[in-house]
């Protein structure tokens, strides 16, 4: 288990992140929103290893932070309200065109 999480519910939360920023793709969706729509499929989601699954996709290079020009300092933004885009690394493994053996791909 890591930090209380087993490996397979990690790999089952980022692919599920994957999939879910698939469906707006290529627009992007608010870290806040994808939490709570993450919470109708994993309930007991916490917001602390969610944030560790997107800092980790992202240096995966599978997304992408978007920033906003309102945003005067971008690392003075909350995570909460940061958004995040799939890059095409992303949409080739959330559409199961490359094996990733950090993710779940038996979906």
């Amino acid at each position: 288990m890591a930090n209380g999480r087993t490996i397979r519910m990690i790999k089952r939360i980022r692919s599920e992140i994957l999939v879910a920023l698939k469906m707006l793709y290529p627009a992007p969706l608010e870290a806040e929103q994808l939490f709570r729509s993450l919470l109708c499929v994993f309930p007991t989601l916490e917001w602390d290893p969610l944030r560790r699954d997107l800092a980790y996709l992202c240096e995966k290079g599978y997304l992408q932070r978007v920033v906003s020009d309102l945003e005067r300092d971008e690392r003075l933004t909350p995570w909460r309200r940061r958004w995040f885009r799939l890059t095409s690394a992303g949409l080739e493994v959330a559409d199961r065109l490359v094996e990733d053996p950090a993710l779940d791909q038996d979906r």
